[in-house]
């Protein structure tokens, strides 16, 4: 098949998925239950994609969860995104080096 045909499904499916919401919902939504649901998505969004990468990212579970816990514990105590995602990775390698 053609890459063309590849990137037009795809910009297809794509706009197709940011549409419906917009045709289907056009008033506000007033339900608090739901309003909340929709409020937490995205967040577990993420973290359904973030964790599993953390932990199949290292050859080892115990220098991911060494990176994670120093992640945790950072951004925890407030430091910038760029201290924690620093630090983790640091950590997870020094692990790495004495395992």
């Amino acid at each position: 098949m053609s890459v063309g045909i590849y990137i037009a499904v795809m910009a297809a499916v794509t706009y197709i998925i940011r549409m419906v919401p917009f045709t289907l919902f056009r008033k506000k939504i007033s339900s608090k239950f739901v309003r909340s649901f929709l409020h937490y998505i995205p967040y577990a969004v993420l973290s359904a994609m973030t964790i599993p990468a953390i932990f199949y990212s290292t050859g080892s579970y115990i220098t991911a969860a060494a990176g994670t816990a120093a992640a945790l514990v950072l951004a925890y105590i407030d430091l910038p995104l760029i201290v924690v995602a620093l630090a983790a990775s640091g950590t997870a390698f020094i692990t790495g080096l004495f395992l």
